[in-house]
């Protein structure tokens, strides 16, 4: 029975992220799906909630299957099959944890959104790279031709 719940939640948590994934694909600004900014950050809160929920039904998963791996294999009484936490189950857990951490960071964007409108800065052109030395070397004409190997021969 345990691991019928396991396998649901394993499949609801799939289902979950992929319907996440494809609202934070709609959510985000560099999309023109969506409407405006403000209906992208609450599409974009709604996937982080989604990853949020899905990262949790991971982690319940495979803590239960833990849970129940690690009482039988301490269980002096259970004689069959024992088994032992293996890399599946930690690769769960990593994958859960990046997604609530994932989540939580979609749903913090909306906070960021909803504030003051970032500011615009104002192109003013780049800044000149002439030495002084160029300046006072450019403003007096020098007739004298330039030698062969002179540093402003080959510019």
């Amino acid at each position: 029975g345990y691991i019928q719940a396991c396998r649901g939640l394993m499949i609801s948590a799939v289902c979950l992220g992929f319907f996440g994934a494809i609202f934070g694909l709609i959510g985000m600004k560099c999309t023109k799906v969506g409407g405006s900014d403000q209906t992208k950050a609450k599409i974009a809160c709604l996937a982080g909630l989604i990853f949020i929920l899905s990262g949790l039904c991971s982690m319940t998963s495979c803590s239960l299957y833990a849970n129940r791996i690690t009482s039988e294999f301490f269980d002096p009484s259970f004689v069959a099959q024992k088994y032992e936490l293996g890399a599946a189950l930690f690769i769960g857990w990593a994958g859960a944890s990046l997604c609530i951490i994932g989540g939580s960071i979609f749903c913090f964007s909306i906070a960021e959104n909803s504030s003051s409108p970032r500011r615009g800065y104002a192109y003013n052109g780049a800044a000149s790279v002439m030495s002084s030395r160029t300046k006072v070397h450019n403003s007096v004409p020098d007739k004298t031709p330039p030698k062969p190997f002179d540093k402003n021969a080959y510019v």
